[in-house]
């Protein structure tokens, strides 16, 4: 099961420990969905989601303080901690009360605070869990972002993957990894790629050995994540292979379980596999917007057999 470190989270979020005499070093975050707590505050506990992280926004605050008795608070309040949530967030900078905070320390629920808004520290959290926890795999490849297009380059080892992405770079376009590509599952129809934090920046290029894109080419070279948009798989060239000339249908490669369009580009002494890849993305491009060359091609050769 995917997890996030509640560690992490919170940096992230920028949040304050009103607990910092619990460890949450172990703690993890195994579920993207939130739970603002008004009905358990009303004794209402069937269905609920102890695995949640727990909201306390204007309206349950109100809640708490003003329309509870003190004895109420305290019979609420343990009985939401005694199902050991993995941690409650007070937004707006809400004053968490020393009789709140002693029991989360007694049933050692971490309790921090936000000065965001309910609304859109929800929607931030949601986020981040939404791609931490997002399905992921890993594949042996380049990705590179070109022109605002994400292309991952798949082949065979030393078939010139990293030698395309350094030419790339030099013609203005980003890296965002090289060899090895986490790709998360973001949405329905997003997936993003980004590098393993021990290679993100570098390059192996075959008899010079490791580069550093980021010091060599400045910041502007560099990405730290991107949506894949188009696969290009280098293969060596077969000669009596057919290879596809005009682009007329599309094939696609599946990730994940999403469809991407896939370009086969065959390699051989003489072939620039930077200018390939660009033109791939400028045309995946135009084809976005509408346009596509192939079709137009055949459209102009029907019409001029028919006249």
């Amino acid at each position: 099961m995917e997890s996030v470190k509640l560690t992490k989270l919170v940096d992230m979020l920028g949040l304050t420990n009103v607990t910092p005499e619990l460890d949450i070093s172990e703690t993890e975050i195994t579920r993207p969905e939130l739970n603002r707590p008004a009905l358990q505050l009303a004794g209402f506990f069937e269905n609920f989601e102890k695995d949640r992280i727990q909201l306390i926004g204007n309206v349950e605050y109100s809640y708490m303080y003003h329309k509870m008795t003190s004895e109420e608070r305290h019979i609420c309040f343990g009985n939401l901690m005694g199902y050991h949530v993995p941690c409650i967030i007070f937004c707006r900078n809400l004053e968490v009360s020393p009789g709140f905070k002693q029991l989360a320390v007694d049933n050692n629920v971490p309790v921090f605070s936000s000065d965001m808004e309910t609304s859109s520290l929800i929607a931030e959290i949601y986020r981040i869990l939404k791609e931490e926890l997002a399905p992921s795999i890993s594949i042996h490849g380049v990705l590179v972002e070109v022109c605002g297009e994400g292309v991952l380059i798949t082949g065979e080892s030393g078939i010139g993957k990293s030698e395309a992405a350094i030419e790339l770079i030099k013609r203005g376009h980003r890296l965002v990894s090289d060899d090895v590509v986490e790709i998360r599952r973001i949405s329905d129809n997003t997936l993003v790629g980004s590098a393993p934090d021990i290679t993100r920046h570098f390059i192996e290029l075959r008899g010079i050995g490791i580069v550093d894109v980021k010091t060599l080419f400045g910041v502007q070279s560099v990405k730290e994540r991107q949506e894949i948009h188009l696969v290009i798989q280098l293969e060596d060239w077969v000669k009596d292979k057919e290879y596809d000339r005009l682009g007329l249908e599309e094939n696609y490669t599946e990730i994940l379980g999403m469809k991407l369009p896939v370009h086969n580009i065959p390699v051989r002494p003489g072939r620039n596999l930077a200018i390939i890849c660009e033109s791939a993305a400028v045309n995946y491009r135009q084809k976005k917007m509408g346009y596509n060359a192939a079709q137009e091609l055949y459209k102009r050769v029907t019409e001029n057999l028919m006249k």
